[in-house]
């Protein structure tokens, strides 16, 4: 390479290396450039005393529901029970509860609970989002479990409804000790 390639070449990188600290300068003053266009325009005011905190307005604040919870098994060695056994919701509010189930036994148990409500009518305005109700349970020898229901009770409750029971049974499924062997199915779709 003679000397005139040399320079041309160093010249070539000093035009490079002024184009790379443009380049980064460019980037570096386009954050306070792009706040001061949201502080003007009022796009993406996070900070400002006039934000509200969002609110469901699905939410009826003005009553609540009296969600009794009990839990049951049939004919298995299993102890369940519900961590509170009554929660006060207000219609529209989205909750949680947690069930709490061992298996006393000495082998693994598949179980599945099914659902009841009372009053008879109750269970059009319980709405479940997740339940360990949809699915088996498989617990392990002296396992112990907390499962969620997470629901919500509709807002179009009747007034004359202040109480609502949940009740579960867990039956055992025949053939658990196949399921339980054989591991988790896939998930479903729901």
């Amino acid at each position: 390479m003679n000397a005139a390639q040399r320079a041309a070449n160093r010249a070539l990188l000093k035009r490079l290396g002024v184009v790379v600290v443009g380049m980064f300068a460019f980037g570096f003053a386009l954050v306070p450039f792009y706040e001061k266009i949201c502080e003007v325009t009022g796009i993406r005011n996070i900070d400002g005393p006039a934000r509200a905190m969002p609110a469901n307005t699905q939410v009826d604040t003005s009553r609540t529901v009296r969600i009794e919870l009990d839990a049951n098994v049939r004919a298995m060695a299993w102890t369940f029970r519900p961590s509170e056994p009554v929660v006060n919701v207000h219609p529209g509010e989205l909750r949680q509860v947690t069930y709490e189930v061992v298996n006393t036994t000495d082998r693994p148990v598949t179980g599945q609970a099914i659902p009841s409500y009372g009053p008879r009518d109750a269970g059009q305005y319980f709405v479940k989002l997740d339940c360990f109700c949809f699915a088996t349970q498989t617990l392990q020898p002296g396992e112990r479990r907390e499962m969620p229901v997470v629901f919500v009770v509709d807002p179009s409750v009747p007034r004359d409804m202040p109480a609502i029971a949940l009740s579960y049974t867990f039956f055992e499924v025949e053939g658990g000790a196949r399921v339980a062997a054989a591991g988790p199915a896939p998930m479903e779709q729901r």
